[in-house]
């Protein structure tokens, strides 16, 4: 039997924290994830040089030197570049075109055959994107999720940290830890919906962004949900404090949905 181990959620990174009297912020989890033994290491560059050796245990021995990859060196940069463009759609085809762009010969079929060990290796996952105009799920865009959001973190110049990505996928996560059936929904109308969250009979629609504060941003994220029936659970997390609800738009705080264990408790 196998079991997979993912890194620990907020609230368990939280509960080990305080064992160890570190200061874990909602912050410090965007950037730097749920690894627990990351926080044993007191500075931030140990904590970096120990997920870099992470990285690329997973990286070589697990799967360069397991699938006795013959073009290494292009393997890493197609790993680096899928770690560091997170919850983002994907296709094969796109991915091959900028790998040749930067000067790599590897076709769809390498291309397709690399991302499956990357999932294997437990490094990404991937949703695919279902349509209700074709009914169908659209196998040939999919969109990828790191196994951790420091993955996308390590790669950063100048402190320049993906929140808006590392926040989607922290929420992937933490969805997938609560047992939810995740994917993603276009409308009919072609506007995409970051989830679709499934879980005994019960279905959430859910959009994620780091702020709705501005005008634009608040009328972004809620156009989303347009077409949908009045009575279609709709939730949307940000990292605002302030509750931006409508009369049919459940609104949660980042903080509050890391310490929740079901969407339910939103209402």
């Amino acid at each position: 039997m196998s079991f997979r181990v993912h890194p620990f959620v907020y609230r368990e990174l939280e509960e080990y924290a305080e064992e160890l009297k570190y200061h874990l912020s909602i912050t410090d989890y965007l950037i730097w994830g749920g690894f627990p033994k990351r926080i044993e290491f007191e500075s931030g560059e140990a904590q970096k040089a120990y997920l870099r050796d992470l990285k690329e245990t997973i990286v070589f021995r697990d799967i360069i030197i397991r699938k006795n990859i013959n073009k290494p060196e292009e393997f890493r940069k197609l790993a680096d570049y899928v770690l560091i463009t997170n919850s983002r759609t994907f296709s094969v085809s796109g991915i091959t075109e900028y790998m040749r762009r930067n000067g790599s010969g590897v076709t769809d079929k390498t291309i397709k055959k690399w991302m499956s060990y990357l999932e294997e290796a437990y490094l990404i996952s991937h949703l695919s994107r279902y349509s209700t105009k074709a009914k169908r799920a659209l196998d040939y865009y999919y969109k990828v999720y790191d196994a951790d959001v420091a993955f996308n973190s390590l790669e950063v110049f100048d402190n320049r940290y993906d929140l808006s990505h590392n926040l989607e996928n922290i929420i992937f996560n933490e969805l997938t830890y609560m047992g939810y059936h995740l994917s993603v929904f276009i409308t009919g109308k072609g506007r995409e919906i970051d989830f679709i969250a499934e879980k005994d009979g019960k279905k959430y629609y859910i959009q994620a962004a780091l702020s709705v504060a501005e005008e634009k941003a608040w009328q972004r994220e809620m156009r989303a949900f347009e077409g949908l029936s009045q009575i279609d659970r709709k939730i949307l997390i940000t990292t605002d404090t302030i509750d931006y609800s409508t009369s049919n738009v459940t609104h949660i705080s980042l903080d509050r949905f890391l310490s929740i264990a079901s969407l339910s408790e939103a209402y």
